[in-house]
């Protein structure tokens, strides 16, 4: 039995195992009780007794329904480093033509606008701004839909008018609420996060917390920092103050002893290496000083 051309992923199918000498039959016994193999599906096996991950139960779908599928929702978001929660369920979309059988643990979608897919590790993604649009499609909750349409946004992955267009081109029949959150997003400052992180992205830097207050000691807030690295007490600046907004002088920071690097939106997105560069500098200059003796509020941790 020769199954060397089979994918690394572990996951083949019973037409492969046919061409490589392996009956159903005997298929079916290595699958049973105590054997060394899973079915997953119909037609589709995993090649030991374990439960699969994600990857493969991806994998799996393509390989039980065709390569014309396209993996979409928070799966299509995941594979390009969003950190969402997975969803119960594989979200697809399949050709309107096509019919598709109901399987335990997939959700099937037919369309007429099929999305040229990216493939990642064997598997066809929708690109983001399809797949964030369709995830929110699913939820109810308006503050959730506010999240998920805000996410490629977020990571940088796609642009407000890439989501209007994808919205506008699509079934209109269910997207009252979709809509309405895209109204709400506020694209600046998605975009600068988006930015930001991918500046990150390339740098040794860990990853910091998002969207700080920073208190002295006795709890009054002197400053914020969009990104904070606590342990060595490192401040990142790159969002401008909004008009109404408590705005606090860099020197208010900078007098405790914390390290602060400042810079524009524009310089994100046009010099990001050179950002880094600057990012990476300060950082080893706030790790060889003492911390500064400052608190944090209303911290998010990084994603």
């Amino acid at each position: 039995m020769a199954l060397s051309n089979t994918s690394e992923s572990g996951i083949i199918t019973n037409r492969e195992l046919r061409k490589a000498g392996v009956t159903a039959r005997y298929a079916a016994k290595l699958c049973g009780p105590g054997g060394p193999w899973r079915r997953l599906m119909p037609g589709v096996i995993l090649l030991r007794d374990a439960a699969p991950t994600r990857l493969q139960l991806l994998q799996a779908a393509v390989a039980r329904f065709g390569p014309d599928v396209v993996v979409t929702g928070a799966d299509a978001l995941r594979a390009r480093g969003v950190d969402c929660p997975v969803t119960r369920e594989v979200h697809l979309l399949v050709p309107d033509y096509r019919r598709v059988p109901a399987e335990p643990g997939m959700l099937p979608r037919r369309t007429t606008r099929m999305p040229p897919p990216t493939l990642i590790d064997g598997v066809p993604f929708a690109p983001p701004a399809r797949a964030a649009l369709d995830l929110a499609r699913l939820e109810l909750d308006p503050s959730r839909i506010d999240e998920l349409i805000a996410l490629p946004l977020y990571w940088g992955l796609c642009t407000l008018e890439e989501l209007s267009e994808e919205l506008d081109s699509g079934n209109r029949r269910g997207s009252a609420a979709v809509r309405a959150a895209l109204r709400r997003v506020d694209p600046e400052e998605t975009y600068a996060h988006g930015l930001a992180k991918k500046v990150l992205s390339g740098s040794p830097l860990p990853s910091p917390s998002w969207n700080t207050t920073l208190c002295d000691r006795r709890g009054r807030p002197i400053g914020t920092a969009d990104a904070w690295w606590d342990d060595i007490g490192m401040a990142w600046q790159f969002r401008a103050p909004k008009q109404g907004a408590a705005n606090f002088h860099p020197l208010a920071l900078t007098a405790t002893g914390t390290v602060l690097v400042r810079c524009t939106i524009d310089q994100l997105k046009k010099v990001p290496m050179e950002v880094a560069a600057e990012l990476v500098r300060a950082f080893a200059e706030a790790a060889r000083t003492p911390r500064p003796k400052v608190r944090t509020i209303g911290r998010i941790d990084a994603a």
